[in-house]
């Protein structure tokens, strides 16, 4: 009787469970995904954008990941994965219930305490299922809708894909998702190049991503990785000299950053914002954004610059330290400085090494005294806690953060954010004078110690001997460089560093151009029959208006006037009083309609004296500016400037290809030419009110397509098969806005400017015959350009504060782009060949009187050649002075412009 009680008991508790588990079944199928899903899941992979020739630039997005196969995974962190997590994941089906069994009691108390679990019974087919479709919050709910995904998901997928998506999914902290991206993140190499210390480490991460990390800690890094190596010994996948060797290893990780071949965030950051509104998962879905910058070119961009705008910078002084390091510190760092330098004993007393009020970067002939030591008493802790102070701070453009311990007349000694100890010279210092203002500095230096003090923040960086003293500048720049013929940006920096300053000024920054604008008004004069020997007369203008409260009297930047004046003469020497002359005899109409058809949105643009040296309420970009000057270099076609070459999907397909108009000289130009929107907003106006976060610029052109199969040729009937324009896409020939005579005469005046003008310094540096451009300085030096081509690339320059303050009145185009511009292009164009433009048909060269600008007498020595559009060329020969070029005897009227 109590057998057959026992039996029904039994059955009805075996009949209660199975029902309960049905039950819950039913009620916990519902909520569990698809294992369906788990063959097509898609890894939230980073948006990363190149160079051309697929150098990385940039990475974006939340999660680092870096896709890697089973196949080139090391056996040594698959066997440890395997060991610690799931020894017997080959065999059983999704659920360990052998280990399940062994945690049984740690299941049931679950139940009885509210339903938390602690660790343990989960295979790596659950930690999958977890990681992808779960919370990682430990309820007793979510471990049942675990295993029964993990059912499903075995049966779907093989054992080797559920282990290669787990490795590539799980996470390993500090943003690494999968084991490269960890590999990459801790080590900075990739998973295959780590010793078995090293892969043990990473796999003992996963089971507490943020505790068990070996930079947030360290301590339960090193015994979960002793754990992972003593397993493995256990079941035979290492040996035991491989364990003991692999235990005693030291934690050789740290953070490591993805390296990037040419960190370009000015570039870059364009590029996304161009690609952001067409692709909504553009941070996890693994596109792969080409640009066309050249890489070699980015990096020298960057680097000129930032050397530009750092000379500048010293040249007008020192502006004191940044900060000083904090209260407790300070005077802590004070009391030690006493003490902290010493020096020789048989060291000579040195010689002053004051530099000359003429020359402040020469110093006295006489040896510099032997450099400090840092005194061996020095509180290792207090050196610590200021360089954690320091280690805090950011680095921009290469300038590093330091700390000053210890400072005397000719040396101080400075203290890096890794506890490294720097001896600056005196000697390499004697910029630092105080800073007044833009054109005035303290006077020159006599010791170190009128500079610098113990505990004051400052910024060095690496010298051509040793580190040297520096200061974050607050000048800004941009430069922007292109190839003329097809609109492809080569490269593009927008400022001194994007993490100090992410408004990109050479897109963003509309500024006077000054006299680079100046070869667009005689560019118009030239279309209106004026000649390059057409001569004006350079002298006061006095201006009547009777809307201003004086007369209105225009002048050359020195003050000095000369008479009559060629008009090739007057652009390379850039003689302002002659560019007004030039635009009161075409008329503002004429020259803001040729600029109209250059490019140049004129809407905002003077109708006045100021339209003809680039003032008033003229606004351009640099990236306008180099896209205006292509085409002087391209013969006469408006090109539109572009970044994005293509982009491809996370299976390397490419979604997008661009499709810009390019210059073809032997096109049929009856043929339709399309025009694409230009990114650039159309008018000062729109430019100004568009954010610098705005995605205002999004491209128009920039409509993704679905993939799509190249066709499979057919043998029989090759001409049947069909075109693909997304891989070829047919060309588009850009517009011709000049007439090839007009562009061939202004490219040989843009030539003189190097060769004998304001930017002659080009041409001693670079020797080179093939170089054309122009500067630019604005009223009180708040704007200064270099605009300047080859034939395959244009470069425009451009240095001003953002606040619009004058940068002196020692700065012009000349000595501050202008030194910018010639390093760049010094160290770009070396492969790039000579050349000359070939001279059109329509052009004619005939000698002319220098003096006259008519033909010259027979025999006359110093007659020189002068290229003329043809019909506009002299007819006389020089005998006499024109008689149209007496100095004005009447004021001008204002009116006399429209």
């Amino acid at each position: 009787m109590l057998l057959r009680a026992i039996m029904w008991l039994g059955l009805s508790g075996l009949c209660a469970a199975v029902l309960s588990l049905a039950g819950l079944f039913l009620y916990l199928d519902p909520q569990v995904p698809r294992a369906e899903s788990y063959r097509n899941v898609q890894l939230e992979t980073p948006l990363r954008i190149y160079a051309e020739d697929g150098a990385l630039l940039a990475e974006f997005g939340e999660r680092r990941l870096i896709p890697i196969s089973l196949a080139n995974v090391p056996a040594h962190f698959v066997n440890a994965l395997l060991d610690t997590e799931d020894k017997r994941f080959y065999q059983h089906s999704g659920i360990d219930f052998i280990s399940l069994a062994n945690n049984s009691v740690g299941l049931a108390g679950s139940l009885i305490t509210g339903g938390d679990l602690g660790p343990g019974a989960s295979t790596i087919t659950m930690q999958l299922a977890r990681n992808v479709s779960f919370t990682l919050e430990r309820r007793f709910l979510r471990k049942f809708k675990e295993m029964l995904l993990a059912l499903k998901i075995e049966r779907e997928l093989t054992k080797d894909e559920i282990l290669e998506l787990y490795i590539n999914m799980v996470p390993f902290g500090k943003r690494a998702y999968g084991a490269e991206a960890a590999a990459q993140t801790y080590y900075g190499k990739s998973l295959a190049e780590l010793d078995l210390a090293q892969l043990a480490m990473l796999a003992g991460v996963p089971q507490r991503p943020s505790a068990n990390n070996p930079i947030n800690g360290p301590e339960a890094a090193l015994r979960r990785r002793n754990l992972v190596l003593l397993r493995m010994f256990e079941q035979g996948s290492i040996s035991s000299e491989e364990y003991e060797q692999a235990r005693a290893a030291p934690i050789s990780a740290r953070i490591y950053d993805r390296e990037l071949d040419v960190a370009s965030p000015y570039a870059a950051e364009w590029a996304r914002r161009l690609a952001l509104s067409t692709l909504p998962d553009l941070y996890t879905g693994g596109y792969e954004i080409f640009t066309t910058i050249n890489s070699r070119y980015q990096a020298s961009a960057i680097q000129a610059l930032r050397k530009g705008l750092e000379a500048y910078d010293h040249k007008h002084g020192y502006r004191g330290a940044e900060a000083q390091l904090p209260a407790e510190l300070l005077t802590a760092t004070q009391d030690a400085a006493t003490s902290a330098l010493r020096y020789t004993t048989d060291a000579a007393e040195p010689a002053s090494s004051a530099a000359s009020d003429n020359d402040p970067s020469q110093t006295q002939s006489a040896p510099p005294p032997p450099p400090p030591s840092l005194n061996a008493d020095y509180d290792p802790e207090l050196l610590t806690r200021i360089a954690d102070f320091v280690r805090i701070q950011p680095i921009y453009g290469g300038l590093q953060p330091a700390a000053v311990l210890a400072v005397d007349d000719h040396h101080a000694l400075v203290t890096l954010g890794d506890r490294s100890i720097l001896a600056l010279h005196f000697a390499d210092s004697t910029w630092a004078r105080a800073y007044v203002d833009v054109d005035r500095r303290g006077p020159v230096l006599k010791a170190f110690s009128e500079v610098l003090s113990s505990g004051d923040l400052i910024r060095v960086q690496p010298g051509p001997e040793r580190w040297q003293l520096t200061q974050l500048p607050e000048i800004q720049g941009a430069l922007v460089s292109l190839d003329p013929d097809t609109g492809r940006v080569k490269s593009l920096v927008g400022g001194f560093d994007f993490y100090r300053n992410q408004y990109n000024h050479a897109l963003q920054a509309a500024r006077q151009p000054g006299s680079g604008f100046k070869p667009f008004v005689y560019s118009a004069a030239l279309a209106n029959g004026v000649t390059p020997a057409s001569i004006y007369m350079d002298a006061p203008l006095v201006f009547d208006d009777s809307n201003l409260e004086a007369q209105y009297r225009p002048d050359n930047d020195n003050n000095q006037y000369n008479g009559p004046t060629r008009l090739r003469e007057a652009l390379y020497r850039s003689i302002n009083l002659v560019s007004i002359r030039v635009l009161l005899d075409v008329g503002a109409g004429n020259v803001l309609e040729h600029a109209s058809q250059l490019g140049f949105d004129t809407r905002e643009f003077p109708r006045n004296t100021q339209l003809a040296i680039g003032g008033g309420t003229m606004a351009v970009t640099p990236m306008q500016m180099a896209q205006a000057y292509a085409i002087f270099a391209n013969g006469g076609y408006l090109i539109d400037p572009y970044i994005i070459d293509h982009i491809k999907d996370a299976e390397g397909e490419i979604i997008f290809r661009s499709h810009k108009p390019m210059v073809c000289d032997t096109c049929d130009e009856t043929e339709e030419v399309i025009e694409d929107d230009l990114f650039e907003p159309a008018s000062l106006s729109d430019l100004l009110a568009a954010s610098p976060v705005d995605d205002a610029q999004a491209d128009p052109d920039l409509t993704v397509e679905p993939a799509q199969e190249e066709p499979a040729l057919s043998a029989e009937s090759p001409a049947e098969t069909e075109f693909d324009p997304l891989l070829e896409p047919a060309p588009i020939y850009a517009e011709r806005v000049l007439d090839e005579a007009n562009a061939f005469v202004m490219h040989s005046m843009l030539t003189d400017v190097i060769r004998r003008g304001t930017g002659i310094s080009a041409r001693r540096a670079l020797q080179r015959t093939d170089l054309a451009g122009k500067t630019g300085t604005t009223n009180d030096a708040a704007d200064t350009w270099f605009n300047g081509f080859h034939e395959d690339l244009v470069t425009t320059v451009w240095v001003g504060f953002s606040n619009h303050a004058p940068l002196g009145a020692t700065a012009f185009g000349s000595n501050t782009p202008l030194p910018i511009w010639t390093d760049y292009m010094g160290d770009v164009i070396g492969d790039l060949p000579v050349r000359q433009q070939p001279q059109p048909t329509d052009v004619v060269s005939v000698k002319i009187d220098p003096e006259t600008g008519e033909l010259a007498l027979p025999g006359r020595r110093d007659a020189m050649f002068e290229y003329f559009i043809r019909g506009t060329e002299p007819e006389r020969t020089a005998e006499a002075p024109r008689p149209d070029l007496e100095e004005e005897s009447e004021p001008v009227n204002a009116v006399d412009l429209f």
